[in-house]
């Protein structure tokens, strides 16, 4: 997903909910030592957990050490999320109120798991508004990211998707979706034995259009092998292919893999900045306003601008920068 895309709360103010999550680095909240190191890696998300990462007695300790660690650390640019309990548990609204209510200002989303309808987003929007209106924050500002880890979830995907303008994305939870519909495998991320074809496609799919149809962004869960480098990186290529924006990661290693993947090639680049320059001039009266034109053997027309500026917008997001100009043909 690229471009800019925002939305204004009624306090006034625009917020871009298309922010970098090429790479989504998990943490866990109750643990000081890697909410420190996770500031210093190069991730473009952090998501500081409060769920299946912390165990049910350091939840509540959780809360305040991660008020702490977004008050006084140093993200460097990060976008920072706080993955709360799902609604099911008691845990919820005290998560959201502590944590937002102490380090809202320094807080990008919260991430919502398990989400299996409209009304569940609902809830969190109303909740983070009074909030926001008690203590004086912007409302609004505070995105949400809905997670779906069960058949229910994805059946819904569609209302869940249009359930919030401060919706930014939508996450695949491949553990918990495997157990609830008897997937029989017991690892993560990886095909079942005996079956010939890709079992994740339609749920990858279903995510994806429903997100797209939004204005959201798509990402894809774990892999957890995690010193498997080789095998997070063949999971996550058929993540990128498909069009997900990004990929959680679990460990430090997964993060350089995760930034490269989901991001263009330095050619790829080159070639969509191309591209949209040589569409430019020749749609110009300078270049005859055509309504489309040959770069070498290649046609470009209105459809080809459209797939490069979503190239070029990954690129730009990415940091990369161009190699190639483009040069106006001679009169």
């Amino acid at each position: 997903m690229t471009g800019s895309s925002g939305a204004s709360g009624p306090s006034g103010g625009t917020v871009n909910r298309l922010r970098p999550r090429r790479s989504c680095l998990a943490v866990p909240g109750s643990n000081p030592r890697f909410l420190e190191k996770a500031q210093g890696l190069p991730a473009d998300q952090v998501f500081l957990d409060l769920e299946d990462a912390c165990a049910p007695l350091a939840k509540e300790g959780a809360r305040h050490t991660i008020v702490e660690a977004l008050n006084e650390g140093d993200w460097g640019g990060k976008t920072r999320v706080v993955r709360v309990n799902d609604w099911t548990t008691h845990w919820t609204y005290r998560d959201v109120i502590t944590v937002v209510e102490g380090a809202g200002q320094n807080l990008d989303c919260v991430m919502l798991p398990k989400v299996q309808d409209a009304q569940q987003v609902h809830a969190l929007d109303l909740l983070l508004t009074q909030i926001e209106k008690t203590v004086g924050l912007q409302v609004g500002r505070i995105g949400i990211e809905a997670q779906l880890e069960n058949a229910r979830g994805l059946v819904n995907v569609d209302e869940i998707a249009a359930a919030s303008p401060r919706l930014e994305a939508l996450i695949f939870g491949p553990a918990d979706f495997m157990a609830s519909i008897n997937m029989k495998t017991l690892v993560v991320g990886e095909q079942p034995p005996g079956y010939p074809a890709d079992a994740y496609h339609y749920i990858l799919m279903r995510i994806l259009m429903a997100a797209r149809a939004h204005d959201l962004q798509a990402i894809d869960g774990p892999y957890l092998q995690i010193r498997n480098v080789d095998g997070y990186r063949e999971v996550a290529r058929r993540a990128a292919a498909l069009g997900f924006d990004g990929k959680w990661v679990l460990h430090p290693g997964q993060v350089e893999a995760s930034n490269e993947i989901f991001s263009p090639s330095q050619e790829d680049y080159d070639h969509a900045e191309l591209i949209l320059d040589a569409y430019e001039y020749f749609t110009s009266e300078a270049g005859g306003r055509k309504g489309s034109a040959m770069i070498g053997d290649e046609m470009i027309d209105e459809a080809s601008r459209k797939m490069a500026l979503v190239v070029a917008g990954k690129g730009r997001a990415a940091g990369l920068t161009r190699t190639s100009e483009f040069e106006a043909p001679e009169a």
